[in-house]
């Protein structure tokens, strides 16, 4: 069976609908993690079974909708910090704690979920390619940065995946019931950055 989404909501009662539903969702894979049922979704959301399946063939769908929203979001709050950091080119410390600080507050909220998401939901060939198109254009804004401050060593675009994937890792294997925190996160990239200088002997800033 198709785990892709069955129907998409054209008018605004069926998108508020697909909302609840959503929320719903969320809440159950919260509490329940895959143990959790359409039965149980669509109870919580107060809707029918047959209004879910109108919609979404099983729960495997739902969380790929959810993690699809998630990466949406994502992308529209990080894409608007990436651009001021490209226009006001602060420090690379100060860099990297505005990255960070949406990417930990995009995932403070139901970390169980995440995880979750991150686990199992992102297998479909597109939402593997939307994550992967993510992950680059992050990787290619940090590398900017790095190079911009003499922090990329011989290869900043080596450095800034690595950081990518450190911070990935944080946010979505480490934490399960409690969120970890910017601070936490930005010790580790420090830690990782600090003994990396310029590789053609400028001050890094």
């Amino acid at each position: 069976m198709s785990d892709a989404v069955r129907k998409r909501p054209g008018q605004r009662r069926s998108r508020d609908t697909v909302d609840v539903l959503m929320e719903a969702a969320a809440q159950m894979f919260t509490r329940e993690g895959l143990a959790t049922t359409t039965n149980r979704i669509a109870e919580r959301a107060g809707v029918s079974i047959g209004t879910l399946y109108q919609y979404f063939p099983n729960k495997h769908a739902m969380l790929q909708e959810l993690a699809v929203r998630h990466l949406l979001a994502g992308g529209e709050q990080l894409g608007q910090v990436l651009i001021r950091l490209r226009e006001t080119e602060p420090p690379f410390e100060e860099t990297m704690r505005a990255i960070i600080d949406v990417i930990v507050d995009l995932h403070s909220d139901r970390p169980a979920l995440h995880a979750l998401m991150h686990r199992v939901a992102t297998r479909l060939p597109g939402e593997l390619a939307a994550l992967r198109a993510f992950e680059d254009h992050l990787v290619e804004e940090i590398g900017y940065h790095l190079h911009r401050c003499g922090r990329g060593g011989d290869d900043a675009a080596l450095t800034a995946r690595t950081l990518v994937h450190v911070v990935d890792a944080q946010v979505h294997r480490v934490p399960t019931r409690h969120p970890i925190t910017a601070e936490q996160v930005t010790m580790l990239v420090q830690q990782l950055t600090s003994g990396i200088g310029p590789a053609d002997g400028r001050n890094s800033s």
